[in-house]
């Protein structure tokens, strides 16, 4: 008798488990269904299509792998058989004349403004940085600025390979080719930008590099 009622008490504990499991499953469903009624759906923002530049004819622009160059016209030219829009763009300092497709932004930037021009006139005041690493490395890392044609790339090149007018410091072939590079780079867009000579926008320059200008 005693193990029939045993059977009895194991069998009703069983079966009252098995309810409350149910109960706790069909909540963790009601759950589940509340919580995705209330999933926010969050919609995925379409970025705007970047406005392309335009330049206009006879205005200056920057050109990275040659410097400043001025917009002669707006010629359509045949490249891989299709007909595209190009800018006839003149760089003067190499009697070069280049064609940029229109749709190829990358390869334009307008000129610097006043103020990025006397931010570079403060980042060449300041003392140069120079890596402790092997000249041939850091040559690739001086030719990579200069060919980005970030104005602030082009001052810290100039400011890093000028020796001021210490005869004393020796200066290799090579470095002398870079920072000639840049300097007149630089200097090109700091004349058209101030709207000034040659010479002064040089004698700019060599004051804050703190040399004598060949200028004077």
């Amino acid at each position: 008798m005693i193990k029939k009622k045993r059977k009895k008490k194991k069998i009703k504990i069983k079966i009252k488990k098995d309810k409350s499991l149910k109960v706790e499953k069909k909540r963790l469903e009601i759950r589940k269904n509340n919580l995705g009624d209330e999933k926010v759906i969050i919609k995925k923002i379409k970025k705007q299509p970047t406005e392309k530049k335009r330049y206009n004819i006879n205005q200056y622009v920057v050109y990275p792998k040659h410097g400043v160059g001025k917009i002669l016209s707006v010629e359509k030219a045949v490249i891989a058989e299709i007909e595209t829009n190009c800018y006839k763009v003149l760089i003067p300092r190499d009697k070069l004349t280049l064609t940029v497709p229109i749709n190829q932004q990358s390869n334009l930037r307008p000129t610097s403004s006043t103020n990025q021009i006397n931010k570079c006139i403060s980042i060449l005041k300041t003392k140069p940085k120079i890596k402790r690493t092997m000249w041939s490395r850091r040559a690739q890392e001086y030719e990579q600025k200069i060919v980005s044609g970030k104005i602030y790339d082009l001052a810290e090149v100039v400011r890093d390979l000028n020796k001021g007018n210490d005869a004393l410091v020796e200066q290799s072939y090579s470095e002398r080719q870079l920072l000639e590079k840049a300097y007149d780079r630089i200097l090109n867009e700091f004349q058209i930008v101030l709207g000034i000579s040659h010479e002064l926008t040089q004698k700019k320059l060599d004051k804050a590099l703190k040399r004598i200008s060949s200028a004077e």
